[in-house]
């Protein structure tokens, strides 16, 4: 049975879904928040995501953002009030598979939520469960990290942030893009949490693996 996860705020809406969805089969969980859908889109217990923008704590494009940002790579439906046609090419651009407005039919969101989770099946590989760059391997099942034969103990946050660095390689990954993709929408910009990481990575995987660069932020070197 799929489950679909709704993020929306308003409760009549909540109920319309939830009924219909229900009434076909589907296993549904209502949140109303922003921090609440990050927190469960990112896990793997969904199948799909109805996502309004209108969340009251974050817009809804930062929470997509931030789940794609984590990885995350179930559907997501955009459903929205905001029916311009920026608003639609943004939502798209930024991760969303498919994207409507309201008022809106209920056979046809129900339509698209099928075209989407067949998709899903049907592109559906095998789970990576380990990176490698050079010497370095992060297991993504066991927690675990390796530089050479050397087993390395990272904390939560630091093997996020080394997940994120081994998935780009050579790339330069900005101070903010890490804030995102690691501690979410909600922590100030301005904060220096991420150059504090970054020095404690070093000291584990050594001085030399991560180069800054001047202005920009941070990059692996392979």
């Amino acid at each position: 049975m799929n489950r679909i996860l709704i993020a929306e705020d308003n409760p009549r809406i909540t109920s319309f879904l939830e009924t219909g969805l229900q009434a076909n089969g589907y296993t549904t969980t209502v949140v109303s928040t922003a921090k609440e859908a990050i927190a469960f889109a990112s896990g793997t217990d969904f199948d799909l995501l109805i996502l309004d923008l209108g969340l009251p704590d974050a817009d809804g494009l930062k929470v997509l953002a931030t789940v794609r940002g984590q990885g995350a790579i179930l559907p997501i439906i955009i459903l929205t009030a905001r029916d311009g046609l920026d608003d639609t090419v943004e939502g798209l651009e930024s991760g969303a598979d498919d994207y409507m407005t309201k008022p809106f039919r209920f056979e046809e969101l129900l339509a698209r939520v099928r075209v989407q989770l067949r998709n899903q099946r049907s592109s559906r590989k095998p789970q990576e469960t380990q990176l490698r760059i050079a010497d370095i391997t992060l297991d993504l099942l066991t927690r675990q990290v390796w530089v050479g034969d050397r087993s390395v103990e990272l904390s939560t946050r630091e093997f996020l942030m080394l997940e994120v660095f081994l998935r780009h390689p050579m790339q330069v990954m900005t101070r903010e893009q890490l804030l995102d993709r690691i501690w979410g929408y909600d922590y100030d910009p301005g904060t220096n949490i991420v150059n504090v990481y970054v020095g404690h990575l070093r000291r584990k995987i050594g001085d030399d693996r991560l180069e800054t660069v001047r202005g920009a932020g941070y990059r692996l070197r392979v």
